[in-house]
């Protein structure tokens, strides 16, 4: 007996069409077993069901294989997967980074002319100051109070006036939002690949890790990375060719991790490689090195790679039978930002004397008890996490510029994917600047306050990007970091309401979408407002019958960034759209802005 070929239609993959099709087959193929296909009936009831079970696989299969590639792939942790495929640096908590004013009083000289040397500190980084709302912001370098930038600014006189007991100092320092934690780590037996969870939510940064046989794990890019580079404190004396504060080395990690973030959990992954190998296989000749690789006798700049210094198979040391003592840094949204001069409490001070056995405890305990700290600009960066969409655009611009700055797109990627401990860039945009003769750029940046209000960035953070950038970019590029021009904008308008509807709701109603609709917008520097966006929000208001008109208003005052921009100048010809010039930025700031009348 020939075996019935059935005809299989593989385009019906909803439950309307899964249905169809199985009706017509029991139709088709058993006609006198089955003839009752009345909705009531049982067969309908089956038919059903299998239908259902047809269109939920079928809508699994579709979405699993969306969540398969980063164009088509909807869920965050997705996204994420696949920009660290492309080698997009992910943080799930952002930093934000400025500067801090710190006042010292110092015992004055013998002759009292001068502070006494002797007593002057170092303020370790780590040390923690706070706002009086409980936002903590950690120092991430070392304040040198016997650095020849550091000023007196004031002194204190005896209780009869007649001689000087204390000379103010002021200092400078950059602090990063966020305080240092500390955990202890238990690792067993060799495993491949070990991954270890840091405990508690919001970790923005692995500060070190240390086995307690002192051995330190540094922290890479990817575990195949054998050397970092470390600036080195540079002890020559400046001249006019070397004023150089540091000088950049490579150093090998044969001890090396990588940060894995999962949502809110982050992990440190090591490699494989064992103790035992580390200490058979040492650290290679640079000649041995040129010479296997170019036949050459000799060693020059030119061919001498630092990355080869220390070369393994196995990604790295893995830790074995230990405790790892790991130092981290905890930040939230609501701890990033701080207004200017609302930093006034030091919860840590970790000064450092260099002598303190032959100072006096009293002198010593009166400068730690008046130490005073104070911010003249504000702390900000960017206190909100990507989307999913601006995660796709950064992950594949981040790939094609492949840690070099050629085009603007590749600036503008580079400053996305700053290291999280330099702080964050809320927007930024990059023009040629047609003016100059030299290759320069113009880069106009902006950061978020604390309450998500665009700000002008942090001075702290604009040093760092310029750091930054000229690690990646073209030798004859010169880049300029600018503040870009906020300008707050109101909407006005005005609608007809259905009759049955009071017309407070119905401007309540519009007035809520609007702001709701348009503040979710994350506009680029330079992006004109669309008027015929207001007009699409006001039409699907159920309560709205018809728009009337939509206009755009400057908004200035105290509350405002005191741009008055004048609409009327920019607008297009149709009404449709406002245009700003490429180095502002509009944002819609209250609700009370946004005002209109109900016919």
């Amino acid at each position: 007996m020939t075996k019935k070929i059935v005809p299989v239609d593989y385009t019906s993959t909803d439950f309307d069409k899964i249905k169809r099709d199985l009706v017509n087959y029991a139709k088709k193929y058993y006609p006198n077993t089955y003839k009752d296909f009345n909705e009531a009936s049982f067969g309908s009831l089956m038919t059903d069901l299998v239908s259902y079970v047809g269109d939920s696989l079928s809508f699994y299969l579709d979405y699993n294989a969306n969540e398969s590639f980063m164009t088509t792939a909807l869920e965050y942790d997705n996204v994420v997967a696949h920009a660290n495929q492309l080698g997009f640096r992910y943080s799930s908590v952002n930093s934000s980074v400025g500067h801090i004013d710190i006042y010292l009083p110092v015992p004055a000289d013998s002759a009292n002319v001068a502070p006494d040397l002797d007593y002057l500190p170092r303020m370790r980084a780590g040390a923690s100051v706070a706002t009086p709302s409980g936002k903590v912001f950690t120092l991430i370098e070392d304040i040198e109070f016997f650095d020849s930038n550091v000023e007196v600014v004031g002194d204190e006189l005896s209780s009869d006036g007649s001689k000087i007991t204390y000379y103010i100092l002021k200092a400078k320092g950059k602090i990063i939002s966020g305080e240092n934690k500390q955990t202890t780590l238990e690792v067993g037996d060799f495993k491949r690949f070990l991954k270890l969870k840091i405990p508690g939510p919001n970790v923005s940064e692995i500060v070190s890790v240390i086995d307690t046989s002192g051995n330190q794990y540094y922290e890479v890019d990817y575990l195949s990375q054998n050397t970092i580079y470390r600036p080195v404190i540079n002890r020559d004396a400046p001249t006019v060719n070397n004023r150089a504060p540091s000088v950049i080395k490579p150093f090998p990690v044969p001890r090396r991790f990588v940060v894995e973030h999962n949502g809110q959990d982050v992990s440190l992954v090591f490699g494989y490689g064992s103790e035992a190998e580390l200490k058979t296989n040492q650290v290679a000749d640079p000649s041995e090195i040129v010479l296997d690789i170019l036949g050459k006798n000799y060693v020059s700049t030119v061919t001498f790679d630092p990355s080869k210094l220390m070369t393994t198979e196995k990604f790295g040391v893995s830790p074995v039978n230990t405790d790892l003592i790991v130092t981290y840094r905890v930040n939230n949204s609501e701890n990033m930002n701080a207004a200017a001069g609302s930093i006034t409490a030091v919860l840590d001070p970790n000064l450092e004397f260099r002598n303190p056995q032959n100072l006096e405890q009293g002198k010593m305990d009166y400068i730690l008890q008046n130490l005073e700290v104070f911010n003249e600009e504000p702390i900000n960066g960017d206190i909100s996490i990507p989307t999913t969409e601006e995660i796709k655009r950064r992950a594949s611009a981040n790939f094609a510029t492949q840690g070099r700055a050629v085009t603007l797109q590749d600036y503008i990627s580079a400053t996305y994917a700053m290291p999280t401990n330099f702080g964050a860039v809320k927007r930024a945009a990059i023009y040629r600047d047609d003016n100059d003769l030299t290759r320069n750029m113009n880069m106009f940046i902006i950061s978020e306050d604390s309450n998500g209000y665009l700000e002008t960035s942090s001075t702290a953070l604009k040093e760092n990007l310029k750091t930054w950038i000229n690690s990646i970019k073209m030798v004859n590029d010169s880049v300029d970091i600018m503040d870009a021009i906020i300008i707050n904008i109101g909407i006005e308008f005005e609608v007809v309401g259905k009759k049955d509807v009071n017309s407070s709701t119905v401007f309540n109603m519009a007035k809520e979408e609007i702001y709701e609709q348009l503040t979710e917008i994350k506009p680029e520097i330079g992006e004109p407002f669309q008027l015929t966006e207001v007009f699409k929000i006001l039409k699907e208001v159920d309560e709205v019958l018809d728009v009337v008109s939509v206009k755009v208003v400057p908004k200035i005052g105290s509350n405002y960034n005191g741009i008055d921009f004048q609409t009327e100048e920019y607008l297009s010809s149709d009404g449709r759209t406002l245009y700003f010039p490429e180095h502002a930025i509009w944002e819609i700031k209250f609700k009370s802005d946004i005002v209109g009348t109900v016919r």
